[in-house]
């Protein structure tokens, strides 16, 4: 069975070095100096009540299914405005845009429609964090054929605004976005890439008090749920 878990490996055996280089010998008196990565606690989250709980892990899913397209995307962009540097020529320039273009596409249109509306809000978010951009500015740079795919693909799917921007300083949502990304490249459950805003999460979370406010997203889920029950009953009727 796939749940068994087999204890056929090689055990690792502790053995010492044979060899001077992996050791760094210390005479009484002298000083050893160990240079380590720097890390932070975060501090256990605070809820208002225990049902909260519910309403952050299922805004917490949400941001992990979105984060990995806006990291590419990040990626993407950052590649493209590496490669436009050393090219001279404006006609291949503009050449070489297309053909990102058509590829981000590729990569891109089929997940962002399945969306919904809310990770359609965090994606043009989390596109800010990692480019230092939104997505309207984005838009402004490679014009033409990226401007129709934001447009028809996520503007309009959303009904969204392509130069919201993400503040977590100020705003809610973007606070439990950055708190949720940090815990999880903490956790090693995301791979880490570092946001092209200039924030002090640490000082943020702080001001805080690791405090968790979820209440627009309990208003949210109770108009969808009002929603679907409303459209249930309508069908029971026909």
């Amino acid at each position: 069975m796939n749940s068994l878990v087999s204890f056929s490996q090689k055990k690792e055996i502790d053995s010492m070095s044979s060899t001077k280089e992996d050791f760094v010998f210390v005479k009484p008196g002298d000083t050893l100096t160990i240079n380590l990565n720097e890390f932070s606690l975060l501090p256990k989250h605070k809820f208002k009540a225990k049902s909260d709980l519910r309403y952050y892990l299922w805004f917490r899913r949400k941001v992990f299914k979105v984060y990995p397209f806006a990291k590419l995307a990040s990626q993407r962009l950052d590649s493209l405005n590496l490669r436009l540097e050393k090219i001279p020529s404006k006609r291949k320039r503009k050449k070489y845009i297309r053909l990102i273009q058509d590829y981000m596409e590729g990569e891109f249109t089929d997940q962002v429609k399945k969306m919904t509306n809310t990770e359609g809000r965090i994606l043009i978010k989390l596109i800010h964090r990692q480019t230092g951009k939104t997505a309207f500015q984005n838009i402004q740079i490679l014009r033409s054929g990226w401007n129709a795919f934001w447009y028809n693909t996520t503007a309009n799917v959303f009904n969204l605004s392509l130069k919201s921007e993400y503040h977590p300083e100020t705003i809610n949502e973007d606070f439990l976005i950055e708190n949720i990304l940090q815990r999880a490249f903490q956790s090693g459950e995301l791979q880490m890439q570092a946001s092209k805003l200039n924030f002090d999460f640490i000082k943020i979370l702080t001001a805080r008090k690791a405090l968790i406010n979820v209440d627009e997203y309990k208003l949210m889920l109770d108009r969808m749920r009002k929603k679907w029950n409303k459209k249930n009953r309508k069908k029971k009727r026909q």
